[in-house]
């Protein structure tokens, strides 16, 4: 998913089978358009909305039948009838796209799983599918995955989606450990941040470990590439403890050693 947003999305990784390259390129393009559209650029609300209006309505197209005529509608379709995959998840990326438009804050743990479940799960279900596993099980333990690495982009992003206008921080919580929003927009970071980031680190690292049994059950180089993004979450987990939770100041990145680490974790599992 960088190249700059979709930092999980293995387009370009040696491990993807090439004849997978087409089918993931042509989901990525999709993905990173729709959320430029989301995200980017000085575009009022509405004309936003608008935009992806018109990508549902492509979408509509692709399901009639019709040949799209935009060159990455197009290379979308044939990858989705290649390898027979669903739409319901590029629709579910849509409406978490919209939902950045319109929504900056999110009351509860609840609500926030559920923008995950439509902004990040879709992607690793698309994955599944193109290598043909798709029972409930893998699908389950996929979506634990997804999530855990989208709260973990939010808990080391804090600083910089503040300076947008958006706190993905559940609002209960910000309650419950008495954080104000201006000490987020400030970096404060005493005890109180403290104790909530830890709280966050927890949670995300259980859902993480939830999901990493997939890693370990899928053949081949799906399963290698799972490990590694399983291990590259739990350690921008550890990048966060190691910066004693101060994602303001040291914002944690993998570097290289950090991938070594990875390479050998992933060995072990």
């Amino acid at each position: 998913m960088p190249i700059d947003h979709y930092e999980n999305f293995p387009v370009a990784s040696i491990l993807l089978p090439r004849r997978l390259v087409p089918a993931v390129e042509a989901i990525y393009a999709f993905a990173r358009s729709a959320d430029d559209i989301a995200d980017e650029g000085d575009a009022a609300p509405a004309e936003r909305l608008a935009a992806l209006d018109a990508y549902d309505a492509a979408l509509d197209g692709i399901e009639r039948g019709d040949r799209p005529a935009t060159p990455m509608f197009a290379r979308l379709a044939d990858a989705l009838r290649r390898h027979a995959l669903p739409l319901q998840p590029l629709r579910d990326l849509l409406s978490a796209f919209r939902q950045d438009v319109v929504t900056t804050r999110y009351p509860d743990y609840t609500a926030l799983l559920d923008y995950c479940r439509r902004s990040a799960n879709p992607v690793g279900r698309l994955m599944l599918g193109l290598y043909g596993t798709v029972d409930e099980s893998s699908l389950r333990e996929s979506d634990a995955v997804c999530s855990a690495l989208q709260l973990i982009n939010f808990w080391q992003d804090v600083g910089i989606d503040i300076e947008k206008g958006r706190i993905y921080l559940p609002q209960e919580d910000l309650v419950r450990h008495e954080i104000g929003e201006e000490e987020i927009a400030r970096g404060h970071t005493g005890p109180a941040w403290r104790a909530l980031m830890r709280f966050e680190v927890e949670r995300a690292r259980a859902l993480m470990l939830e999901g990493a049994p997939l890693a370990t059950r899928l053949p081949g180089r799906i399963g290698w590439e799972l490990r590694l993004v399983v291990q590259g979450g739990l350690r921008i987990l550890e990048g966060i403890e190691r910066a004693d939770y101060d994602v303001f100041r040291r914002r944690p990145q993998l570097r290289r050693l950090d991938w070594a680490i990875l390479l050998w974790r992933a060995f072990r599992m």
